[in-house]
């Protein structure tokens, strides 16, 4: 007897695949039990709810607590764990759910993302390169092993898995997209410009291809096209944060630090401890700041010590908070430790060592 799916939420996980589906019908297990699988329905309705995310979460929980064999609540748990930043938890109901499915192309596609966010990309790789290894025709979730064999490193795996997408999907934009970037990563900018123009004329309205073209222009030099196509990425899609940070950056770099701020503020509203756009804004707030007007800089140096608690020989925030100490709150006693931590923490080619050691030793 098959197990009943009503699951309603759409995975936002998969940044650049898009949602996925399932390889074949779910595995035949126990019937669910009729109660958790209420509290189920009545979780998903509660996560399409305005402010019901906290509720569907809890409703989630007594399902899987009623019945640990409903991975349709695992699965949807995890997705909302995930999008409250709890990638511990989400990594914790993703594993079950894709343990007890392993068939289900849209848990094993989460779960990857999920440890790709955690800074696992192999443990991602590992997960979807067994997927597809039994399940070939798994589209969706090889295009997702394509990032994950890239971000570890396996730049000529990666393309391998892409061009076997375009096998079958000559015109896939997304597969186009991380080809593209692929490329990129290689150093191979001409062929990664006219692959993402291949994606781009597959799909004008693709956040993927637009996000991949911008940081084609920006390995060229061309930042005013690079900020063209992460705005536009951004605008087709809200949720793609990869984009908005790179808006963001190129923004912090023109010394547009309003507009900065906002971009990084925008990818915290959807990864609240995404430690690249916690410097970036920690980055931008000090360029807000003035004598006159310091909350600017105490934001900085609270969003810069959050990521310190995470990240306690985080060399980018080390170097940061001292420096905002030192000159910009006027507090040298307190830079000096935060600026020796960067020091026992930088190696030793660090290029901004020099500048903490004259700050320490007293020197302007």
């Amino acid at each position: 007897m098959s197990r009943l799916f009503v699951s309603l939420l759409a995975l936002a996980l998969a940044a650049g695949c898009g949602g996925g589906s399932s390889s074949s019908r779910a595995p035949t297990l126990p019937p669910a039990n009729p109660k958790a699988l209420s509290k189920m329905a009545q979780g998903v309705a509660a996560a399409k709810e305005t402010g019901g995310r906290s509720r569907a979460i809890k409703l989630l929980r007594e399902a899987v607590k009623m019945d640990p064999n409903l991975w349709e609540a695992r699965y949807d748990l995890g997705v909302l764990l995930a999008e409250e930043s709890d990638l511990d938890g989400a990594e914790s109901e993703l594993a079950a759910a894709f343990k007890l499915a392993p068939n289900a192309e849209d848990v094993v596609v989460a779960l990857a993302e999920v440890r790709r966010r955690q800074g696992d990309a192999s443990g991602a790789a590992d997960v979807l390169g067994g997927f597809v290894k039994q399940f070939p025709k798994a589209v969706v979730a090889r295009t997702s092993l394509v990032s994950a064999l890239r971000e570890s490193g396996k730049v000529d795996q990666a393309i391998d898995h892409a061009r076997e997408v375009l096998v079958r999907r000559s015109s896939d934009p997304n597969a186009l997209a991380e080809l593209a970037m692929s490329h990129l990563q290689r150093g191979e900018i001409d062929t990664a410009e006219l692959l993402v123009k291949e994606a781009l004329k597959a799909d004008p309205n693709n956040a993927v291809a637009e996000r991949t073209a911008g940081l084609v222009a920006l390995k060229k030099g061309d930042d005013a096209i690079a900020f063209r196509h992460f705005a536009q990425a951004s605008s087709l899609d809200p949720k793609d944060t990869t984009a908005r940070l790179n808006t963001g950056t190129v923004l912090l770099q023109a010394g547009v630090y309003d507009k900065a701020s906002q971009e990084f503020r925008g990818v915290l509203a959807v990864k609240a401890t995404d430690t690249a756009a916690q410097l970036g804004l920690a980055a931008a707030l000090r360029g807000l700041g003035t004598r006159d007007n310091r909350g600017p800089y105490q934001e900085a140096e609270k969003v810069l010590k959050d990521v310190l608690l995470r990240e306690p020989k985080n060399m980018n925030a080390l170097f940061n908070l001292g420096i905002l100490y030192a000159d910009f709150l006027g507090k040298p006693a307190e830079a000096k430790p935060i600026l020796e931590r960067f020091l026992a923490a930088s190696p030793s080619s660090h290029p901004a060592r020099a500048h903490a050691k004259k700050i320490i030793a007293g020197q302007k």
